[in-house]
């Protein structure tokens, strides 16, 4: 009998399997709602929460350990704008362009609603939890964690000490790396992560054969910078005219476009606006480089 005869034959016993498995995965999404490859940090009715963790290699076939992107979040007339911003994959982001009319306009309010309508920065690595005290289940899993650039300029700062004295740590490494103790505190309203620290660099499991499954047991980071992950160019702008309004979208500029300026913290764990934007990118690329080199050598 071939292929074909056979699919006609089982079509009702694969229908019954594809409603079940239809039925369980919307189950599993009415339960969950997020994306349970992600881990977060559970934290008391203060907005203090603690945690171990440990930044894992990069993953099978990929050569960095983290993917970086911008999104942008704000409300207007039309609604709410949450979308990824295309300069995360190199690409103009009409947002971006109105922004920066908004900035060289010379006018405060436009100003002010530029910094509302900031891009936010956001890292995702895949990370092996140490202790959850929050959740204890997760303990010796492998999970991807999302954090911003107050977390990853902690890691910058042991992959590039300031002092003579002090050694470059590469808080990814499984044998010379270091468990990260996450500390959050809720400052003003807003997650603040100053506490936490890196300890003193160890071997994360007793064997290699452990460190191995563990590894093969990560998530691709590649995926999420993906184009077909962000919507068009067409797509952003036309959600951008909805949410602001076109008469909203006029300003008192008159210089030519310039790239957009970027802001330093993203808005979860920023403690108040800053009075004028300072721009990022140079330290992001120099750690970028960093694993790129690591992974040639």
């Amino acid at each position: 009998m071939n292929d074909f005869a056979q699919l006609k034959k089982n079509r009702q016993s694969q229908f019954d399997k594809l409603t079940q498995a239809a039925e369980k995965l919307g189950n599993n999404q009415q339960k969950s709602g997020r994306d349970e490859r992600f881990w977060k940090p559970v934290v008391d009715k203060a907005g203090n929460g603690s945690a171990i963790i440990r930044f894992l290699p990069a993953p099978q076939s990929e050569d960095v350990p983290f993917v970086r992107y911008w999104d942008h979040g704000f409300q207007g007339p039309g609604g709410w704008y949450i979308e990824k911003s295309l300069t995360s994959i190199g690409k103009d982001d009409p947002v971006g362009e109105y922004n920066s009319k908004l900035w060289n306009s010379g006018n405060d309010a436009d100003k002010e609603q530029a910094r509302k309508q900031k891009r936010r920065l956001h890292y995702i690595s895949n990370i092996f939890v140490i202790k959850d005290p929050g959740n204890p289940d997760n303990e010796g899993k492998v999970f991807l964690y999302e954090y911003g650039k107050k977390i990853f300029d902690m890691i910058n700062d042991v992959m590039h000490p300031q002092f003579e004295d002090e050694e470059a740590v590469n808080p990814f490494d499984f044998w010379e790396g270091a468990n990260f103790r996450l500390r959050i505190r809720n400052v003003e309203g807003y997650r603040n992560y100053d506490k936490s620290a890196f300890d003193e660099p160890s071997t994360l499991l007793d064997d290699d054969e452990e460190m191995e499954k563990t590894w093969k047991l990560q998530h691709g980071l590649s995926d999420f910078l993906s184009e077909s992950n962000f919507r068009s160019y067409e797509e952003l702008s036309q959600k951008l005219a909805k949410v602001l309004g076109e008469n909203n979208r006029q300003t008192s500029a008159t210089a030519e476009d310039v790239p957009e300026i970027e802001y330093t913290a993203p808005v979860a764990e920023a403690t108040s606006a800053p009075a004028e934007p300072t721009p990022t990118f140079e330290d992001d690329d120099d750690s970028l480089d960093f694993f790129k080199k690591l992974a040639e050598d």
